[in-house]
């Protein structure tokens, strides 16, 4: 892996694979690695989170009948999630970003380890992973709540995306446009072509935002006493995260098929549209209930 300054900007020509296994001649690749170093991570942020949850929930209880049980809801959440991701990001990719190549080539919907993961999907699948989860444990669990556990999943899931736009630039795919400015970047083997012509590093630029954004969701919850359910918590991750993504399309090449040159949104900006507005309603909704009871 090297980069190497020319004229002012870098080229960048990483391999996507960091060893090949033996025997099954498989790849693992930076994309995967980085991709599950996310939810590993994720895991430890979330159980973090549900432990002071249930701390304060159930004061009487014994530190270890806490730990336990917050491992427990944990791996629950997590074999849910990574599903829900998984299938949400992937479809979101097929069906909104690259649908005229998957029809034709239906058995690659499978590869995920090369790349085409949409996090609009990803964000959906997530939903639906936790709808199943507080279906399942409403009646044992009640603090745990549908908006609980999305205060629970969203911090950690700011950093899985920083992870998942590291994957991306290592794989020379999701381009910016063409860029004058000295940290443009040349790739050499780009996924969507502009080969030698220097382009913003648009992944990196999400990249660390995602990572600024999982502090500050860190913050905002160590504020709120090392509570969650209100749902403050996602609804600062979709205005942040979405706000960010939609104003970072209009440096981005364009992904999608569906949608005219000369639209006046992009298919990223128009499916982030929703998760802002979400947002907004979240943190209004939490605002008038804490004003409610300040009064």
């Amino acid at each position: 892996m090297s980069i190497a300054p020319l004229q002012n900007v870098f080229v960048w020509d990483p391999s996507p694979n960091i060893f090949t296994v033996p025997v099954i001649n498989h790849p693992i690749t930076w994309y995967g690695v980085l991709f599950a170093f996310g939810f590993f991570v994720a895991y430890f942020v979330v159980r973090h989170l549900f432990f002071e949850q249930l701390k304060n929930d159930c004061p009487n209880k014994p530190q270890t009948w806490v730990k336990r049980l917050s491992v427990n809801l944990t791996d629950r959440l997590t074999l849910l999630v990574i599903i829900g991701t998984l299938i949400g990001a992937r479809l979101g990719h097929v069906f909104f970003y690259g649908w005229t190549y998957y029809v034709s080539h239906p058995v690659d919907i499978l590869k995920i380890w090369e790349g085409g993961l949409a996090s609009h999907g990803g964000a959906v699948g997530i939903l639906l992973a936790i709808g199943i989860f507080t279906f399942q444990h409403k009646k044992n669990h009640s603090s745990f709540t549908f908006l609980a556990t999305l205060d629970a999943i969203v911090v950690p899931a700011a950093f899985v995306g920083g992870c998942i736009r590291i994957g991306n630039f290592i794989n020379q795919e999701i381009l910016g446009t063409p860029t004058l400015l000295p940290w443009g970047v040349i790739f050499l083997r780009p996924v969507q072509g502009m080969r030698g012509v220097p382009l913003h590093p648009v992944q990196l630029y999400e990249s660390l935002f995602y990572f600024i954004s999982f502090v500050l969701l860190i913050i905002i919850w160590k504020k709120l006493g090392q509570r969650i359910g209100g749902g403050i918590l996602a609804g600062w991750f979709f205005i942040l995260i979405f706000s960010f993504r939609f104003l970072i399309e209009y440096i981005k090449l364009p992904q999608s098929e569906l949608l005219k040159e000369d639209s006046w949104l992009n298919m990223g900006q128009m499916l982030s549209l929703p998760l802002i507005l979400l947002g907004i309603v979240l943190v209004a909704t939490y605002s008038m209930r804490q004003r409610r009871r300040n009064v």
